[in-house]
């Protein structure tokens, strides 16, 4: 089932001498439960690629369709909440607002949509990605890969049908970038969270399922990885993380987690 799809989606900017073609005629699908990677060199058109797919940045011509949604149908307020609902957005610069707690931070999408947040989904997640005993900690409390993983709280608390992430592990160490993907790759095997992340490192691409190259805007390569296919099983948990029983009932139950 495909849950991501782009038709002849273009993205222009200027006009006669200073035009530029960001994205060239994209076409793309993305299968639910897919973790995709995207890769290609600074400017190749990339990042600009996932703002269109997250409905962050409107295409000069084109479609995008979450769940056959067609997102840029949508009015700008509709647009906004369907985003906040359905798109999980992660940042190479994590976002949070600096006078809120992990906890506050990881709710935040929540509390936009007026809902109550699913508490005992919240502590599971913060178990899951190690962040349990720093739920009253500030953003300025903690180190660079703790708030990356914030972040990613953050993006899966409304269980999203996609969660987009541009260049994650781009402003960490090798060892704290490892943990992130490695607890993407988690959050997609086993409870089968689709996502799509950027990165300019093949290293970490082939941590993927697939692997699509991009350059001057325009797909020039798509690749099953020999590494995503090789991984039929879900990975082990991250080491000292918590199973999500909540976001497994979800999926036990055909929702989304």
């Amino acid at each position: 089932m495909e849950i991501l799809q782009a038709k002849n989606l273009t993205k222009v900017y200027g006009k006669g001498e200073n035009k530029v073609v960001a994205v060239n005629d994209v076409d793309l699908s993305v299968t639910k439960g897919e973790f995709l990677a995207i890769v290609g060199s600074s400017g190749s058109g990339k990042s600009t690629l996932m703002h269109m797919l997250g409905g962050v940045d409107r295409p000069t011509r084109g479609k995008v369709f979450v769940e056959d949604q067609d997102i840029y149908g949508l009015d700008q307020d509709k647009l906004a909440i369907f985003r906040r609902r359905q798109i999980g957005l992660v940042y190479q610069f994590y976002n949070l607002i600096p006078v809120l707690n992990v906890r506050e931070n990881m709710v935040l999408p929540c509390e936009l949509d007026g809902k109550e947040p699913d508490w005992d989904y919240v502590e599971e997640l913060a178990a899951t990605l190690k962040l349990d005993r720093r739920m009253n900690h500030l953003p300025n409390e903690l180190s660079g890969g703790q708030q990356q993983r914030v972040a990613i709280g953050r993006a899966l608390m409304n269980r999203p049908a996609i969660l987009l992430a541009d260049e994650p592990t781009g402003n960490l160490d090798s060892k704290a970038g490892e943990e992130i993907v490695e607890l993407l790759r988690y959050s997609n095997r086993r409870y089968k969270q689709t996502i799509v992340m950027i990165t300019h490192d093949l290293e970490i691409a082939k941590q993927a399922d697939r692997v699509i190259t991009l350059e001057d805007g325009s797909i020039r390569g798509d690749v099953q990885s020999l590494q995503g296919a090789r991984r039929e099983e879900p990975d082990h948990a991250p080491q000292n993380a918590q199973p999500l029983q909540g976001a497994k009932r979800e999926a036990q139950e055909g929702g989304r987690p």
